[in-house]
């Protein structure tokens, strides 16, 4: 299906599709010629999201790494896949630049859009230089940059736990005579529980600055706030949040993912008071880093000591460890195809919701020791979705009733740990 073609730039190779191009149709893109759309991807992930731009009468090219070349990607739905170079999934940003814009020079490119956290300063450099529209470098900071996404936060009077820069000395000092330890080493530009360190004591925080070396100004410190972690994944059209669902998880991701251990994560109770605050918290931080449109994966913290709700980080993307597949079952919305719908509207038409199932739904993922762990038996009525990936296991129960779908997931998790867990060090970056 695919043949390799000459470089158009030393920084990218090309590989092109022999797909039928999908014309037009009723809903569809009306314009002169196929919008053409560009997907940044540095890990396999938004096939739906392609899948529905190619639905919708788009062109769709991918960029991703060489190195996962061959990945399961909707090659149907993909017009042009360019490739580069890779080092644990890293790009050279000039490199991008240099091929993108040799690429400009025979495609008129209209959206460009990041499918994975880190693709996202990639995105938004492209557009600047480009001047393609969309999220420039300065918003998009608002949600990769933990420390400036607590600043804008703290700005909106929105509740954050105490943080600073690693920067100034005495600056650090102060704040660790004032903030009780622990504390939370964390980097500014991972994503989720990646790189975070628990900090114990001001010598232990010494230490690990001193190996940071000149990436100290890349970190920031924040109180640890002991508490169950929650959050709310949201579709924005024009500045307007037309869906958001809240969830909880289990084990904190931090616990899970430094100590091992299964990941769930469950749908709030509809109506709860934990989620009218969510979801009223959840308004504020959108609409304080002025997201115009797309989709958001926000977490907040509900602390033990008081029992109000922190905001602890956003995104501009959907969340990870199949969030996508927990909420398709609970609520029937896919957040990959509406976010495809919105990027390729932009407001130019307005954007209509599909209808909504009010379900309940819980997942349960966890590292196996088995390369295809074998989940036959489990055979409950409300399992919908199980995972397919070497040497993990996962399943998404849903049902009517909450109640059912949190005591599934206590019977899961203790029979995940007998048949199948496995555990490995956490990574210094993320690996999907």
């Amino acid at each position: 299906m695919f043949a390799l073609k000459e470089s158009p730039s030393p920084a990218i190779i090309l590989i092109q599709s022999f797909s039928e191009t999908v014309s037009s149709g009723a809903g569809h893109v009306t314009t002169a010629r196929p919008l053409t759309i560009l997907c940044l991807a540095s890990y396999e992930k938004g096939a739906e999201f392609m899948r529905e731009c190619k639905r919708q009468g788009c062109r769709v090219l991918l960029l991703t790494s060489e190195s996962i070349a061959q990945a399961d990607w909707p090659r149907e739905s993909i017009d042009e896949i360019f490739l580069l170079p890779d080092v644990n999934k890293k790009w050279k940003r000039d490199d991008v630049i240099k091929g993108v814009s040799y690429l400009a020079r025979t495609e008129i490119i209209d959206r460009i859009v990041p499918l994975d956290d880190f693709d996202l300063e990639t995105a938004a450099a492209l557009r600047e230089h480009l001047r393609v529209p969309g999220m420039g470098d300065s918003t998009t900071r608002y949600f990769r940059d933990k420390l400036a996404m607590r600043v804008r936060a703290s700005e909106a009077r929105i509740l954050v736990p105490d943080f600073i820069h690693v920067l100034n000395y005495e600056s650090l000092r102060e704040f660790m005579r004032r903030t009780p330890p622990p504390w939370l080493l964390k980097p500014r530009f991972e994503a989720s529980a990646t790189g975070i360190k628990k900090i114990n004591s001001s010598d232990e925080f010494w230490s690990a600055v001193e190996l940071l070396g000149d990436r100290q100004s890349f970190y920031l410190l924040e109180r640890y706030v002991p508490g169950d972690i929650f959050h709310v994944d949201s579709i924005v059209s024009e500045k307007e949040i037309v869906f958001a669902a809240a969830h909880q998880y289990g084990s904190p991701p931090l616990d899970v993912a430094h100590e091992g251990g299964v990941f769930t994560t469950s749908t709030v109770l509809h109506g709860s008071d934990d989620e009218r605050a969510l979801l009223s918290m959840n308004r504020r931080v959108l609409e304080g880093k002025s997201f115009l449109r797309g989709v958001s994966h926000t977490e907040f913290i509900k602390a033990r000591e008081d029992g109000r709700f922190y905001f602890l980080e956003t995104s501009a993307r959907v969340g990870g460890a199949n969030i996508v597949e927990l909420i398709e079952a609970a609520t029937a919305i896919n957040l990959w195809a509406e976010w495809a719908k919105i990027e390729v509207a932009r407001g130019e038409r307005p954007y209509n919701l599909p209808p909504l199932r009010n379900d309940y739904a819980g997942i349960i993922v966890s590292l196996a020791r088995q390369k295809h762990p074998d989940t036959s038996g489990y055979t409950d009525e409300e399992i919908v979705w199980r995972v397919n990936k070497s040497y993990h296991v996962g399943l998404i129960v849903r049902s009517h009733d909450p109640a059912r779908v949190a005591q599934l997931l206590e019977e899961y998790t203790t029979r995940f740990y007998t048949d199948f867990f496995a555990k490995q060090p956490a990574p210094e970056r993320a690996v999907s």
